[in-house]
């Protein structure tokens, strides 16, 4: 085999693979109300049928107090029940087994399901949103095994500015963690290399809603059904655009 058909064959299964992969959750601003959106860039598909996947979903307030925090369905939507306050939001939701069979073709199923499949994982996806806007760095939220958390004395609040984050995987730095800028407007850009504390220094991309990702995969948990536990998680949330 050639060179080039080598590299055109190695793209596609790269696409391949990242479909099962490339699907997040995370909170944003939805009929001014706040909602949890399940999707990929600019798709946002039906979280409500979703919900069941949906383990937690929580909040702390501005001294860091646990709140509680609940989901309210309206049609295809999630919107978030903000009575009591939260300043940060966070939710996991544990998409299932995955497998693709040698036709590409992906099944909710683990591997001793789908015969002679060529990817199979667990997909895990985490969401943290802040609410308000912090005045430095925020305190890793528990609960959550993939996390991207701020860190620093000054969070950004214009486009462009810096915002230093730490990936924390069980609660601990996550060496060389791979961190896009924003899902929702640029899902296909260059990931960032973190430093082997898991840090990583990048620029706000937009002047208005940012969701910040960051992947990781771990050893199976079940061998048997699958090869990996592929982990997705999200940090967004908010700069206000100038008055009008």
């Amino acid at each position: 085999m050639n060179a080039p058909k080598q590299l055109i064959l190695a793209a596609i299964a790269a696409s391949l693979c990242g479909l099962a992969q490339a699907h997040g959750i995370w909170f944003a601003q939805r009929a001014d109300r706040l909602a949890m959106v399940y999707g990929d860039g600019a798709e946002d598909l039906d979280v409500v049928k979703r919900l069941p996947k949906i383990s937690s979903v929580g909040g702390t307030d501005a001294a860091g107090k646990p709140v509680s925090v609940k989901l309210e369905t309206e049609g295809r939507m999630a919107f978030v029940d903000l009575t009591h306050k939260p300043t940060v939001l966070t939710a996991t939701l544990n998409n299932g087994l995955w497998s693709r069979d040698a036709a590409g073709k992906w099944h909710g199923k683990g591997k001793d399901e789908v015969p002679g499949a060529t990817i199979s994982g667990r997909y895990l996806k985490y969401a943290t949103h802040l609410v308000a806007l912090p005045a430095g760095g925020v305190a890793p939220a528990p609960g959550l095994a993939l996390q991207i958390v701020p860190v620093g004395t000054k969070f950004p609040r214009n486009k462009n500015e810096p915002l230093s984050v730490q990936v924390l995987f069980d609660g601990k730095p996550l060496p060389r963690a791979k961190v896009w800028q924003d899902v929702v407007t640029d899902p296909d850009g260059e990931p960032l290399v973190a430093d082997a504390d898991g840090r990583v220094t990048l620029p706000v991309r937009n002047q208005g809603l940012n969701v910040v990702r960051a992947e990781h995969e771990s050893a199976s948990v079940d061998p048997g059904k699958t090869d990996r536990t592929h982990h997705f998680a999200t940090l967004s949330f908010m700069l206000e655009h100038a008055p009008e």
